[in-house]
């Protein structure tokens, strides 16, 4: 397994990795209108942004297939996704202790907004829950996420 620094070339497959992962796993937890709401939030120039600010990192597996993203912001930390077939094997985890070490290595306390598929991810690794949001969507569904932190 392996980590860099996304390239404007690896754009369509952050933009695959996010769309799948979303469009597969997000429908389980959240209504239409907040699946809508993610996939919008996500939307390509957000990503083109983010690359041109050497924020977006790739995680590679063994065979050099790229698995997921995840996008380092000061000391936030943003869209880690992993490919729904590549889930469960501990991707997610090495790109979060990565994105972890960076941040630690400037900042005493991360802050990252945890979707529902994930905030239990983040309470094993010892994040705290601060905030707790809802936003109205489309079709009058609701996204629901918590703000969380953990320290040094």
């Amino acid at each position: 397994m392996s980590i860099r620094k996304a390239n404007l070339s690896d754009l369509d497959m952050i933009k695959k990795i996010v769309t799948i992962t979303i469009s597969d796993i997000y429908p389980h937890y959240y209504p239409k209108g907040a699946v809508d709401f993610f996939l919008a939030h996500h939307k390509e120039s957000n990503i083109i942004n983010d690359i041109k600010l050497n924020q977006v990192f790739l995680c590679f597996n063994s065979e050099k297939n790229i698995v997921g993203t995840v996008t380092i912001k000061a000391n936030g930390i943003s869209r880690l996704f992993v490919l729904p077939d590549y889930q469960g094997n501990g991707y997610g985890s090495e790109m979060l202790n990565y994105a972890e070490k960076v941040i630690f290595d400037d900042y005493a306390e991360i802050q990252l907004d945890a979707s529902l598929p994930a905030k239990g991810i983040y309470l094993k690794k010892g994040y705290k829950e601060i905030a707790y949001h809802s936003i109205r969507t489309e079709n009058n569904d609701f996204l629901c996420y918590d703000v969380m932190i953990k320290s040094k």
